[in-house]
């Protein structure tokens, strides 16, 4: 299958299912909240939380409903290139940082879906071919990131996850890779696999398991 063609017409698809998702968009609960959830969204997605991190987001705030959580979407361009992942991850990091030293209270959740997820895998300090334009997440505030859950990850295609990667963040990380997903695993074969996190129950269980994180 032509690679070019597939991203395409994954991006497209998600383009369009993405044009009936519940709203989603920066949002914050408070000036310094008890948690503060940021997500990139997917290739080809408006901006926003998008069709993956709107749910996750809904049901990790309904998990921690005891506590104040703010949102941030990930300011980037999520383009069909790929490229925009190295500055997706300037633009998280940059969040992290300004929210760090204004609310040293705070504690993060970082996640993302498909480009989006490797705009995580940049900044958690994983090579991906977007990485040497992007930033990695400073060491001084890395023990105030409780969890990172990435979903349709294309490290995948590398044999890799951020679980196994990454001896700083790996125990704290979830990634959700569908069955037949081509964006995650190697030899997939299903491009709607792809769209199916927000629907399969995924997205709740990779917020349980943040949720567990930020309680630990």
């Amino acid at each position: 299958m032509n690679r070019r063609w597939l991203a395409y017409s994954i991006a497209t698809l998600a383009l369009s299912a993405s044009a009936v998702a519940l709203p989603a968009g920066v949002a914050s609960a408070a000036p310094c909240s008890d948690v503060d959830v940021s997500f990139a969204r997917g290739t080809g997605e408006f901006p926003g939380l998008g069709i993956t991190g709107t749910p996750f987001v809904n049901s990790l705030k309904s998990q921690l409903s005891d506590r104040s959580v703010s949102t941030y979407a990930v300011d980037y361009a999520a383009d069909f290139t790929q490229a925009s992942a190295g500055p997706g991850s300037r633009d998280l990091v940059a969040h992290l940082n300004s929210v760090a030293a204004s609310c040293p209270s705070t504690t993060f959740v970082i996640g993302g879906y498909s480009q989006g997820a490797t705009v995580v895998t940049n900044a958690v300090g994983l090579r991906t071919p977007s990485s040497f334009t992007g930033a990695v997440i400073p060491a001084a505030i890395a023990d105030r990131v409780e969890a990172v859950v990435v979903f349709g990850n294309p490290l995948g295609l590398t044999g890799r996850k951020i679980e196994t990667a990454s001896a700083t963040y790996g125990a704290r990380a979830n990634s959700f890779c569908n069955f037949g997903d081509p964006v995650c695993q190697i030899g997939g074969f299903n491009a709607f696999a792809h769209l199916q996190y927000g629907t399969n129950g995924s997205t709740a269980q990779g917020a349980q398991f943040a949720a567990a994180q930020v309680r630990s």
